[in-house]
């Protein structure tokens, strides 16, 4: 069972999450709202058989509406597996379901094989795990990046994906659960939408330029180069905490996780709180002016230089590749 925290069209991290599901068995999908025609025909394409929705939509209850619906959702299929994105919206809901379903929680997973054995980093990624869960229910919350995504999700059914129904297959059907949950919980009371900036999210994007003390500041040549790679900006807590950038963009043990297929880092020392929220990157590239700096020692790339003079040139560099 797949917990979403979407109505509309799928992000990159809902459809790792349903390739994952779809090799364990059948898929069945909660959705915080009643899904739109849009999404019950992207999760056809997935091999959906059913989609769990709350009756009277999803209200202004924090967190608690999504945990008693995928309780509900859970218990009355049978699920063995719940997976979730790893975001910290996710996680407190996969902690909330956790206690509900006396289950077994593994967060920060990168794979998950059919006898639900479960790999994740630890130790501020310093080691690479692999564990099970010991309850009858296992929820897992799975790093963005980590599952590999068919090029066309129909043709990927229809070859044979365990889990999957064949090409053109119906519409998973709809079931609405009336709830009644009188847990106590905090209150939306307004909301306000970032500015677009027209990257991807930072917990989604398959490339992260990420900036610290060593900016300065001046995060513009890691804007250029991101822009010119498709990718996102990220950021230290120092540079968060000098007020150069936002909080959403902080990346670390007390910021977000990310897990692409390239990060750079520019300026950054890499202490272990930097570390432990990008060292599953699948390639990270580093640019610091101290040849010390410990980045260095899990960078598969280092270039000792001045960011403000190596990030220029990498993005002419780029630019002129693509003609």
């Amino acid at each position: 069972m797949v917990v979403l925290a979407t109505t509309d069209r799928l992000r990159r991290a809902d459809r790792e999450l349903l390739v994952l599901a779809g090799t364990l068995g059948e898929t069945h999908v909660v959705v915080p709202d009643a899904p739109g025609d849009a999404l019950l025909g992207e999760l056809a394409a997935h091999g959906v058989g059913a989609v769990h929705a709350p009756e009277g939509g999803p209200g202004d209850r924090l967190t608690t509406p999504v945990v008693a619906l995928a309780e509900a959702a859970a218990r009355e299929t049978g699920a063995t597996a719940l997976l979730l994105a790893a975001t910290p919206e996710a996680k407190d809901v996969a902690a909330r379901l956790g206690v509900r379903l006396g289950a077994g929680v593994v967060t920060d997973v990168v794979a998950l094989d059919a006898d639900l054995v479960a790999t994740k980093s630890v130790l501020a990624g310093g080691w690479t795990t692999r564990c099970r869960a010991t309850s009858p229910v296992l929820i897992a919350t799975v790093r963005p990046n980590s599952v590999e995504l068919p090029a066309d999700p129909a043709a990927h059914a229809a070859a044979g994906a365990p889990g999957a129904g064949p090409a053109g297959a119906q519409r998973p059907r709809v079931r609405t659960h009336a709830l009644e949950d009188t847990v106590p919980a905090a209150r939306v009371v307004g909301r306000s939408a970032l500015p677009a900036s027209g990257r991807p999210a930072l917990g989604e994007a398959r490339v992260v330029v990420a900036g610290g003390r060593g900016t300065g500041g001046d995060f513009g040549p890691l804007e250029a180069l991101a822009d010119v790679l498709g990718g996102a900006i990220g950021a230290s807590r120092a540079a968060v905490d000098a007020g150069w950038i936002g909080p959403e963009a902080q990346v670390g043990q007390t910021g977000r996780t990310v897990s692409p297929q390239l990060y750079v880092s520019c300026g950054i020392s890499g202490a272990v709180q930097q570390r432990a929220g990008m060292q599953t990157a699948g390639t990270i590239v580093a640019v610091n002016k101290d040849e010390q700096a410990p980045v260095f020692e899990i960078a598969d790339l280092g270039i000792v230089g001045d960011l403000q003079k190596v990030l220029p040139q990498a993005v002419e560099h780029l630019r002129a590749l693509r003609g």
